[in-house]
């Protein structure tokens, strides 16, 4: 998926009441853009990194800016949440994700209580799909989720083991945008309960799948599946 342009290049002086970040652009000016990521933003929301924002001609916007990317070990971290689906969407319609290659897509998908991201038809099989961001890493080469306590989280995967129990296809979709990450694994030191019901999902059938991104200032795209550890 091709991100916005131009990106403004500058440095992340702080992140705040969760939605807002003053950055200092090359000119020194500091602006605030906005942050569309609701969780923690742990090891990326760091004052000093160095973050891509960009800037939108609406005049009924109340912030112009907003932030896209932040440097990250040496990779760009994709924190933008609104982004994820579409880079799965885009990847899912493309075939690029083999495990899921083949079926018609429809998102937003209305499933028990919940909204799930992806619903996928074909061969008389249905597949649900949630998709969650990944910018956390539990250890130096290993992603993380969540970043924060997700009482949402947990109720997605109750609805897929449902699903699974109901004879669809359920699949957790992992997008790690951690460019280091070899693996993933659940973040059990800060949601344990989240790690619990992922293990459980697994037990039961529902797949649990982790692709890392290929993200550059240009786009952000599907790259390699990484195993997904769970013992």
């Amino acid at each position: 998926m091709r991100l916005p342009a131009p990106l403004l290049a500058g440095i992340l002086v702080r992140r705040y009441k969760r939605f807002f970040a003053d950055v200092e652009l090359e000119d020194g000016r500091v602006v605030t853009a906005h942050t569309p990521n609701t969780g923690s933003m742990k090891q990326c929301a760091v004052p000093g990194h160095r973050v891509l924002i960009s800037r939108a001609d609406n005049p009924a916007r109340k912030l112009a800016y907003t932030l896209e990317l932040i440097r990250v070990n040496g990779h760009w971290v994709d924190t933008h949440t609104h982004r994820t689906n579409r880079v799965v969407e885009e990847g899912l319609r493309s075939g690029t994700i083999p495990e899921l290659a083949g079926y018609a897509v429809t998102p937003e998908y209305r499933y028990g209580e919940s909204r799930i991201d992806f619903l996928l038809e074909g061969d008389d099989e249905k597949i649900l799909v949630e998709v969650k961001n990944v910018t956390l890493c539990c250890s130096p080469d290993v992603a993380g989720f969540p970043d924060a306590v997700t009482t949402r989280g947990q109720k997605h995967l109750r609805e897929l083991m449902e699903a699974r129990r109901q004879g669809l296809r359920g699949v957790i979709f992992f997008l790690v945008q951690r460019g280091e990450a070899q693996a993933f694994c659940p973040a059990d030191a800060i949601d344990p309960e989240y790690g619990s019901l992922l293990r459980q999902a697994s037990a039961e059938g529902v797949e649990a799948l982790a692709y890392r991104s290929v993200v550059s200032a240009e786009e952000n795209r599907i790259g390699t599946r990484i195993p997904v550890l769970l013992d």
